[in-house]
């Protein structure tokens, strides 16, 4: 007895214990079921990945493009690793008068920065250096003066030569925020936690903070990095907290609670590409890397410090201000220059 069977017109033969369903063609239903099916998946995955070009560009047009970076006789050459300078400016721009009162930020005009650090990513891990505002420092074109007058007298541009002055170090991206837009990317995560050690109660910064691990909200977190008139150390403390806050930030942004909420997620992507200002050659990917170093921050791989203090000093121009070391900063610097571990010598004790 024959093991064959005829199925249908087309002459086909199929085994007598072949169980698949066949046309009147004699044609195999499911065969033509699995390519109709991988056609659609096919083209779900060709809207998807177009989805996400576009999402992609989209978002990388909203990022707030500056002129930072200018060549000039002495500019220190190209270094191993990436270093970015990363400043909190103080500007009102975009406030109304009631966010101002809410935000206890004042009304002054124009733009400022109390906030300025150096991140450096290499081979060895993740390294960010605050810069204190009262840094006194020789400014290109200007008598010496605090390092944050730099910002004052010519913007972002006279602030990396001034930085790249005094550390001898190349700077190639720049990031800077606002008071809005910090508040908003805070607040768009749901709030960050941080731990206190101390009670911190300051009317000029709006905050009165209690003791002990609490979920800061946007103006919350806003007077917090910027209080510095509860401290004894002031700014030196205010630049310590600024760098937890970040990091904190950060590590709450790539966490996956984040990046798979699109309530939070959303909002945080488009505050923070909004509200960011970067060179004019960055794009999204850059602040993505920068983002992701400093998630690595939070988890061990990398440090945190202040660049060395060695004192006081006062001037009619300036006013009260702090130098650095001249020799452990010079240091720490070569260090980052050449990508090499920073000694845990020239690490401060409020890191």
């Amino acid at each position: 007895m024959s093991d064959w069977v005829d199925h249908g017109q087309s002459g086909a033969a199929p085994y007598a214990g072949d169980r698949r369903a066949y046309d009147e063609g004699g044609r195999p239903v499911g065969g033509r079921r699995r390519r109709r099916w991988g056609r659609i998946t096919l083209i779900v995955i060709l809207v998807l990945l177009l989805l996400l070009i576009g999402a992609y560009f989209y978002l990388d047009s909203r990022l707030n493009r500056i002129d930072v970076f200018t060549d000039y006789p002495g500019r220190p050459g190209d270094t191993p690793g990436t270093n970015w300078l990363i400043v909190g400016s103080d500007s009102r721009a975009g406030l109304s008068s009631e966010q101002r009162k809410k935000l206890h930020t004042g009304k002054a005009e124009g733009k400022r920065t109390d906030s300025m650090m150096l991140l450096h990513i290499g081979d060895h891990g993740t390294t960010l250096v605050s810069l204190p505002r009262d840094s006194y420092v020789p400014i290109p074109g200007h008598d010496p003066n605090k390092l944050n007058a730099a910002y004052a007298f010519g913007g972002p541009k006279l602030l990396v030569r001034t930085v790249e002055g005094a550390t001898k170090i190349h700077i190639d991206h720049y990031a800077e925020i606002g008071f809005g837009g910090f508040v908003g990317m805070v607040d768009a995560v749901g709030g960050v936690d941080m731990c206190i050690p101390q009670r911190i109660k300051d009317t000029d910064a709006g905050i009165d903070l209690k003791k002990g691990c609490q979920k800061l909200n946007g103006p919350e977190a806003l007077g917090f990095v910027r209080t510095r008139h509860a401290f004894a150390s002031q700014d030196l403390q205010r630049v310590q907290n600024q760098r937890k806050f970040l990091a904190a930030l950060t590590h709450k942004a790539t966490s996956p609670g984040t990046l798979l909420n699109p309530f939070r997620i959303v909002p945080f992507v488009l505050r923070s590409t909004s509200d960011f200002s970067v060179d004019k050659d960055d794009h999204l990917y850059n602040v993505a890397g920068f983002a992701w170093a400093m998630r690595g921050l939070t988890k061990g791989d990398g440090l945190t410090t202040t660049v060395p203090i060695g004192g006081n000093g006062y001037s009619a121009s300036a006013g009260a201000y702090i130098t650095w070391d001249t020799t452990r900063a010079g240091e720490l610097f070569r260090a980052l220059r050449e990508d090499q571990p920073v000694p845990k010598s020239l690490r401060s004790t409020t890191s």
